[in-house]
Protein backbone atom coordinates (compact mmCIF):
# COMPACT_ATOMS: atom_id res chain seq x y z
CA UNK A 1 0.00 0.00 0.00
CA UNK A 2 1.64 3.49 -1.24
CA UNK A 3 0.20 6.86 -0.80
CA UNK A 4 2.68 9.37 -2.94
CA UNK A 5 2.09 13.11 -2.16
CA UNK A 6 3.42 15.84 -3.82
CA UNK A 7 2.75 20.01 -5.32
CA UNK A 8 4.23 21.21 -1.91
CA UNK A 9 6.64 24.02 -2.76
CA UNK A 10 7.28 27.67 -1.57
CA UNK A 11 4.14 29.98 -2.37
CA UNK A 12 3.39 33.52 -0.87
CA UNK A 13 1.09 34.48 1.31
CA UNK A 14 -1.94 34.82 -0.77
CA UNK A 15 -0.89 32.29 -3.81
CA UNK A 16 -2.07 29.17 -4.15
CA UNK A 17 -0.94 25.35 -4.45
CA UNK A 18 -2.41 22.23 -5.52
CA UNK A 19 -1.38 19.00 -3.28
CA UNK A 20 -2.00 15.75 -4.95
CA UNK A 21 -1.59 12.23 -3.11
CA UNK A 22 -2.05 8.87 -5.67
CA UNK A 23 -2.67 5.72 -3.77
CA UNK A 24 -1.80 2.33 -5.48
CA UNK A 25 -1.15 -0.80 -3.94
CA UNK A 26 -4.57 -1.73 -2.43
CA UNK A 27 -5.41 1.98 -0.99
CA UNK A 28 -7.32 2.96 -4.13
CA UNK A 29 -10.52 1.32 -2.98
CA UNK A 30 -10.20 3.41 0.15
CA UNK A 31 -13.36 4.91 1.11
CA UNK A 32 -12.03 8.02 3.43
CA UNK A 33 -9.12 9.87 2.39
CA UNK A 34 -8.27 12.64 3.94
CA UNK A 35 -5.25 15.60 4.44
CA UNK A 36 -3.70 16.14 7.84
CA UNK A 37 -0.80 18.59 8.04
CA UNK A 38 2.11 19.24 10.87
CA UNK A 39 3.40 22.20 11.68
CA UNK A 40 7.19 21.95 13.35
CA UNK A 41 6.63 22.09 17.10
CA UNK A 42 2.89 21.59 16.92
CA UNK A 43 0.43 18.44 16.71
CA UNK A 44 -1.23 16.75 13.71
CA UNK A 45 -3.79 19.06 12.60
CA UNK A 46 -6.68 17.73 10.36
CA UNK A 47 -7.34 19.89 7.20
CA UNK A 48 -10.18 17.84 5.05
CA UNK A 49 -11.56 14.60 4.35
CA UNK A 50 -13.89 12.94 1.84
CA UNK A 51 -15.66 9.94 2.21
CA UNK A 52 -16.56 8.25 -0.95
CA UNK A 53 -19.32 5.77 0.05
CA UNK A 54 -20.72 8.37 2.87
CA UNK A 55 -20.55 11.13 0.46
CA UNK A 56 -19.41 13.41 3.23
CA UNK A 57 -16.73 16.03 3.28
CA UNK A 58 -15.31 17.98 6.40
CA UNK A 59 -13.29 20.94 6.66
CA UNK A 60 -10.98 21.68 9.29
CA UNK A 61 -11.88 25.87 10.50
CA UNK A 62 -8.52 26.84 9.91
CA UNK A 63 -8.89 26.36 6.19
CA UNK A 64 -12.65 26.54 5.74
CA UNK A 65 -13.56 28.35 2.57
CA UNK A 66 -10.29 28.70 1.21
CA UNK A 67 -9.18 24.74 0.75
CA UNK A 68 -10.96 22.22 -0.82
CA UNK A 69 -10.35 18.55 -1.12
CA UNK A 70 -11.08 16.44 -4.00
CA UNK A 71 -10.98 12.83 -5.35
CA UNK A 72 -10.39 11.48 -9.38
CA UNK A 73 -11.79 8.10 -8.99
CA UNK A 74 -9.95 6.75 -12.73
CA UNK A 75 -6.60 8.34 -11.32
CA UNK A 76 -6.49 6.96 -7.66
CA UNK A 77 -5.50 10.96 -6.60
CA UNK A 78 -7.04 13.23 -3.81
CA UNK A 79 -6.39 16.40 -4.14
CA UNK A 80 -5.84 19.76 -2.16
CA UNK A 81 -6.64 23.16 -3.69
CA UNK A 82 -5.21 25.79 -1.39
CA UNK A 83 -6.15 29.09 -1.65
CA UNK A 84 -5.68 32.52 -0.11
CA UNK A 85 -2.63 31.29 1.78
CA UNK A 86 -0.58 32.82 4.99
CA UNK A 87 2.16 31.97 7.33
CA UNK A 88 0.05 29.62 9.16
CA UNK A 89 -0.93 27.11 6.58
CA UNK A 90 3.02 26.50 6.72
CA UNK A 91 3.75 22.98 7.58
CA UNK A 92 4.02 19.51 6.00
CA UNK A 93 1.58 18.25 4.73
CA UNK A 94 0.08 14.02 5.25
CA UNK A 95 -2.32 12.72 2.95
CA UNK A 96 -4.35 9.54 4.86
CA UNK A 97 -6.47 6.32 3.64
CA UNK A 98 -8.89 4.06 5.30
CA UNK A 99 -10.35 1.27 3.51
CA UNK A 100 -13.63 0.76 5.77
CA UNK A 101 -16.22 3.61 6.23
CA UNK A 102 -16.51 5.41 9.27
CA UNK A 103 -19.09 7.77 11.52
CA UNK A 104 -18.58 11.02 10.75
CA UNK A 105 -17.52 11.58 13.83
CA UNK A 106 -14.07 10.07 13.50
CA UNK A 107 -13.61 11.28 9.81
CA UNK A 108 -11.27 14.43 11.72
CA UNK A 109 -9.10 12.20 13.86
CA UNK A 110 -5.92 10.35 12.68
CA UNK A 111 -6.44 7.28 14.44
CA UNK A 112 -8.98 6.46 11.84
CA UNK A 113 -7.00 6.50 9.05
CA UNK A 114 -4.67 2.98 7.92
CA UNK A 115 -2.36 4.41 6.10
CA UNK A 116 -0.06 7.35 5.36
CA UNK A 117 1.61 9.16 2.83
CA UNK A 118 5.55 10.87 3.38
CA UNK A 119 4.26 13.96 3.48
CA UNK A 120 5.04 17.27 1.30
CA UNK A 121 6.30 20.36 2.68
CA UNK A 122 4.38 23.67 1.94
CA UNK A 123 6.29 26.88 2.97
CA UNK A 124 4.55 30.21 3.02
CA UNK A 125 6.08 33.45 3.16
CA UNK A 126 4.80 36.47 4.51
Amino acid sequence: VQLQASGGGLVRAGGSLRLSCVASGGAEGSDLMAWFRQAPGKEREFVAANSRGGGNTLYGDSVKGRFTISRDKAKNTLYLQMTSLNPEDTAVYYCAARTRRIIVGYMRVAASYDYWGQGTLVTVSS
